[in-house]
């Protein structure tokens, strides 16, 4: 059997979650665990090794990849290039902003930002996202919110964005945003856990600059309006769960039973129903709440029965 179905990975976080994920996957009740890191290489900013998913033989995926990356990412990747979680917002999570590659590259030292996407699986009645702000913010009024704490000002400003079960939503990086409380989604991110947040006092922070200091930190935000139309933009079609604008950081498709999985390192999510998932050496029964890895060396599979599954990838 080459793909791997993994246990929960859930790093302590500052927010609380309400069970969701315990139900998603039959597990105990973590409400101080509000996250499932699923298949991860990453490590939670400044608390490493916390965050790097382990395989059921005990292995530290991120030491498996670097022994066989061939078997795991195939001839053509250099690193997975993904990071995939469950999150339960148990309430609502603080504003805060992720920043671009550019400036990752320039003043943390790594390759790839923030960008992110939220899949949500499930969501209680007007249930919703602040997603960016409404109008252009200047920087003199940002950095004032920040540092005097101002959350209500802050939230004013964002656009409030309903969500629904089966919503599928890009992040950009620079974007200020802020989950709703009610919400189990799947996110799809580039592999950092880079957090610039804008509001930290009410969740018992002292900051969240990243140990740049909010002068520089602040440079990674954008400040422009989204309206309405330009969210819009930011939402897949009818035959794409995300916008084209998202491939470039990463890939999620929705497949049934009876849908092939291509070929390549991915991470599945079955988020409801049950069915099979075969290949050539492998033959899985799957059901909602599963996570599963699986290395460029399972080659293509195909999905059976009544099974709803998210498929993850990086560029």
């Amino acid at each position: 059997m080459a793909v791997v179905p993994l246990p929960a990975n859930q790093p302590e976080t500052f927010y609380r979650g309400a069970g969701r994920i315990a139900e998603f996957r039959t597990l105990p009740a973590l409400p101080d665990r509000p996250e499932d890191w699923v298949g991860s290489v990453t490590t939670r900013f400044g608390l490493a090794p916390s965050g790097l998913s382990t395989l059921p033989d005990g292995r530290v995926l991120a030491e498996a990849i670097a022994a066989e990356p061939r078997h795991w990412l195939g001839p053509d990747r250099a690193d997975t290039g993904v990071l995939v979680k469950l999150l339960d917002a148990g309430q609502r999570l603080p504003l805060h902003v992720h920043p671009d590659r550019t400036f990752a590259d320039a003043h943390l030292a790594s390759p790839y930002g923030k960008t992110e996407a939220w899949v949500i699986v499930s969501a209680r009645p007007d249930a919703y996202v602040h997603l960016g702000f409404a109008r252009d913010v200047e920087p003199e009024e940002l950095a004032g919110w920040v540092a005097d704490q101002k959350t209500g000002d802050m939230l004013a400003a964002t656009n409030r964005v309903p969500v629904a079960a089966g919503d599928a939503i890009l992040c950009p990086a620079g974007v200020p945003h802020a989950i709703g409380d009610g919400i189990l989604l799947v996110e799809v991110q580039e592999p950092t856990d880079f957090s610039v947040l804008l509001e930290y006092e009410d969740f018992g922070l002292s900051d969240g600059h990243l140990g740049l200091g909010y002068d520089l930190a602040l440079r990674c935000v954008d400040r422009s309006a989204w309206s309405p139309a330009r969210i819009d933009t930011l939402r897949g079609a009818a035959h794409r769960l995300l916008p084209e604008s998202a491939d470039g950081f990463f890939r999620a498709e929705r497949l049934y039973g009876g849908d092939s999985v291509a070929r390549g390192f991915s991470v599945l999510v079955a988020v409801a129903g049950e069915g099979t998932l075969t290949g050539e050496t492998d033959n899985l029964p799957i059901r909602r709440g599963d996570t599963l890895l699986v290395p460029h060396a399972a080659g293509p599979l195909t999905l059976g029965g009544a099974v709803q599954v998210i498929r993850l990838t990086g560029n």
